[in-house]
Formats: structure tokens, C-alpha cells, sequence
């Protein structure tokens, strides 16, 4: 099977190039190409790093556990979460078709299939897919809304609760089907629009938590603010009195623009999934190749490290930082998201703070690149003590939320350890 997609870009459908995919049996391989009109443009930019602007096929090999897509593609790719709706949404349609002795749909789903089965109005960032007959991939029909309002946040709970229980119909599936979104992994999510008319996600509770996940998620969000952080909009919405996490979309303005994002990963030109490979100081050197505000960036890159540090945010992986393009070929980074704390978790970070450190979520370590981030004594303790005292409210923070002391409790271990000690120490 061959297959030719055309990639635009933005709200104004402006052709930027070509996806060519072509699978026999189990051997999947893709290529990117340009349009001539992109690469003459004035605003032409790369895509990402590795796609340079020449024309031709670009060739992209698959790593191990990678994507068969170029990075800038991938990014777009839906998340654990959303290819678990996916699979179950084929099963269920191969079960019934078997029945009705009409089964001609293929037994396997491969890497387009998923790519394409994301909803056009909801994917992350500004990249936009039209298939060979010129209809945009899951292209919203007239008169159903891509992305539910959040007066439906009842049976969407409904529904992720009844695939995380094995125990959904098709039309559950049907209707969570597309609206996942790339930013995210297992967890039961869906993007949804807000009372203000943009998107959103909306982070459901798992029927395996053990605490207050939605909530603690919402608090780290609203602490990482206090901390002085760029942090995307979050607050807590209820449905049936269940707490869900609502995350204002940054990839969106106020005027509906999408806006080009692409992970840290794909910056760094880093495929691994080993994230024992790569560094929080690489993101520093991405930033001051590829920065629109450079410095600026590496600061704010330092405080978030701080933060994730005091709040025990060890799940910082490559794919939970990313950036927003600015202009020419130049990216800022996004809004920070994903910010959670993990009280039953061993602190060490899953990006290391530099090669030397190792994964030690320590203060020590954290000053240890201070010079390498350019940032002087005296300003480091500054933003240490801004965002040690905005952890510091963490209760009284968590209570305006509507949190209880049972709940509060249950997140302790990741407020309360020795490294706030150092912390308050060395500022």
C-alpha cells in the first residue's frame, strides 16, 4: 500500500509539503518533501531540525520504538491513551462485521492509520493532513462538533471510564474516537472546548487511582504560576462531583490560530526512548542554536527544573517539554504542562540534569550548571527562593482548591523531603 498525503499548515491551509508512506507486511517506511513554494517563501522555516529546506523526498529511517514519520509528523501522533480508543474502536468494528459475515477491513492498524484517525480541529500544533480525495483527515461533519463542550463532561467520563473497564460500546468508542490529543500518555483524556470557546483538555480520574490524581495535577499547575513559571491555564471542573483536570490548549490563541509546536525531542533530534540518553543541559545548547529569546528561555528552563525538583516532578521526560514556533526558524519555549508531583515515586529525574549528575533531583546538582545556564550566584538564589516559597503554600494552595486534609496527605512525601530543606538553605 502507497499512500499520498498533503501537509498544510495553520488555520489558512498554506501547503507546506508532502508525506509519502508506503507498508508491505510489516515493514512501514516514510518520506517528507517540500513544496518549491514553501522553500522560496520569506517565512519559510523548517519544520524541525532534521528536515532542512532543500527539495526532494527526505527520507526518515524508524528508529527502535520510534515513529516511522519525521519528529516534526510524530509530534502530532496520537498519545497512549488515544491509541488505546483507537484499537479498541477497530476491534469492535472487526467483531462486528464478523458478525454480519462482511469483515474487509484490515486486521492491522499501522502508523498512518493512527495518525490520520486524530480530528483535524483538535491535533497539537499547526500541521494539518489532507488525504488523495482533498478532505482533511477527520474533517468535522456538519452539524457534530470535533471537540464536545464541557457541558458533556458527563458522558465523556462515562465513556473513558467504560474503556479503562473493558466494558465500552461502539458508541462510546465513536464518540471519544479523534478527540485524544499528543500531549499526554496513558491516562483517560479527551480535548473539549471551554466555557471561554477554546480548547481544552480534560484530564479524567483512572479507576486504578490511589489519590487524587486530577487534583494534584491542577495544584502543580497553580504552584508552578505562583513559582513564577510559564505555565498553561488549569482548573478543576466537576461532573457528578467526580474532579477533572482542565487544561487550557497554549497551541491555540484567542482567535482560534494554531500555532507550530514541536517537542523538546524533536528540537534535540533525539529518537531514543532511553531517556538516560539525553540531558537537560542538550536542551540548553537546542535553545541557544534554535532560541528566539535565548537566555530568557534557559532561565525559565532552570527555574522549571528548580520547581520540578521541590515538587517531586520525576516524570520530565523529552515529550513533556516542548516549543512554540516564533519566527525564521525560531522557537520559544511552550507554556510548561504535564506537571505532576509523585509522592510513590523514587526522586530522580527521568531527563538528567546534566551527563555528570546523573538522575539526582538534588539542589546540588541543579547549582552544578548554574555557569553552564549563564546564570549568575546571586540570581539563581533569587529564583530558587521564588519558587521554594511558592511551594512552600502548597497546602494552603491545594485547600483553595477544594482539596481535603486525607487528600493533602496523600501528596506529602512529594512537598515534604530534604531538598526543600536545601533549598531554603542555599537561597
Amino acid at each position: 500500500m502507497k499512500r499520498t498525503i498533503s501537509v498544510f499548515l495553520g488555520n489558512g491551509a498554506r501547503r507546506v509539503g508532502t508525506l509519502h508512506y508506503d507498508v508491505a507486511g510489516s515493514r512501514e517506511r516514510s518520506a517528507f518533501s517540500y513544496e518549491d513554494s514553501w522553500i522560496k517563501a520569506q517565512d519559510r522555516f523548517a519544520l524541525d531540525p532534521v528536515l532542512q529546506l532543500v527539495s526532494g523526498p527526505q527520507f526518515h529511517r524508524k528508529p527502535k520504538d520510534g515513529s516511522v514519520f519525521c519528529a516534526a509528523i510524530a509530534d502530532t501522533e496520537p498519545d497512549g491513551w488515544a491509541k488505546r480508543v483507537i484499537l479498541r474502536d477497530h476491534a469492535k468494528r472487526r467483531q462486528e462485521a464478523r458478525k454480519s459475515g462482511k469483515e474487509t477491513e484490515r486486521v492491522y492498524l499501522n502508523e498512518l492509520d493512527f495518525l490520520l484517525l486524530v480530528d483535524d480541529s483538535s491535533r497539537v500544533g499547526a500541521l494539518r493532513f489532507q488525504d488523495e480525495q482533498g478532505v482533511f483527515c477527520r474533517a468535522s461533519e456538519p452539524g457534530r462538533r470535533t471537540a464536545p463542550p464541557l457541558v458533556e463532561l458527563g458522558q465523556l467520563l462515562a465513556a473513558t471510564r467504560a474503556v479503562e473497564t473493558e466494558s465500552e460500546t461502539a458508541a462510546d468508542l465513536a464518540y471519544l474516537l479523534g478527540r485524544g490529543t499528543s500531549l499526554g500518555g496513558m491516562r483517560p483524556k479527551c480535548t473539549v472546548v471551554d466555557d471561554d470557546g477554546m480548547l481544552a483538555i480534560g484530564k479524567f480520574p483512572s479507576v486504578t487511582d490511589e489519590r487524587a490524581v486530577t487534583k494534584g495535577e491542577v495544584l502543580a499547575m497553580k504552584l508552578a504560576k505562583a513559582a513564577g513559571i510559564r505555565a498553561a491555564d488549569a482548573r478543576l471542573v466537576t461532573s457528578d462531583d467526580i474532579p477533572v483536570a482542565l487544561i487550557r490548549r497554549f497551541d491555540r490563541t484567542s482567535d482560534e490560530r494554531r500555532l507550530m509546536y514541536v517537542s523538546a525531542a524533536t528540537l534535540l533530534g533525539a529518537e531514543s526512548s532511553d531517556p538516560r540518553e539525553h540531558f537537560h543541559t542538550e536542551i540548553v545548547d537546542a535553545i541557544r542554536m534554535h532560541g528566539f529569546d535565548a537566555q530568557s528561555d534557559i532561565e525559565e528552563l532552570w527555574r522549571r527544573i528548580a520547581f520540578s525538583i521541590l515538587i517531586t516532578n520525576v516524570d520530565d521526560h523529552l515529550r513533556n517539554h516542548g516549543f512554540l514556533h516564533s519566527s525564521h526558524g525560531q522557537w520559544r519555549l511552550a507554556p510548561a504542562f504535564d506537571i505532576n508531583p509523585f509522592p510513590e515515586r523514587a526522586r530522580e529525574l527521568k531527563t538528567w540534569i546534566s551527563e555528570e549528575t546523573g538522575p539526582d533531583a538534588t539542589i546540588d546538582a541543579l547549582f552544578s550548571v548554574r555557569a553552564y545556564f549563564r546564570i549568575t550566584p546571586q540570581r539563581a538564589k533569587e529564583i530558587l527562593g521564588e519558587v521554594e516559597n511558592a511551594v512552600a503554600k502548597w497546602r494552603e494552595t491545594g485547600r483553595r482548591l477544594g482539596m481535603t486534609n486525607r487528600e493533602l496527605d496523600s501528596f506529602e512525601d512529594a512537598f515534604e523531603h530534604e531538598e526543600r530543606q536545601e533549598a531554603r538553605k542555599a537561597c
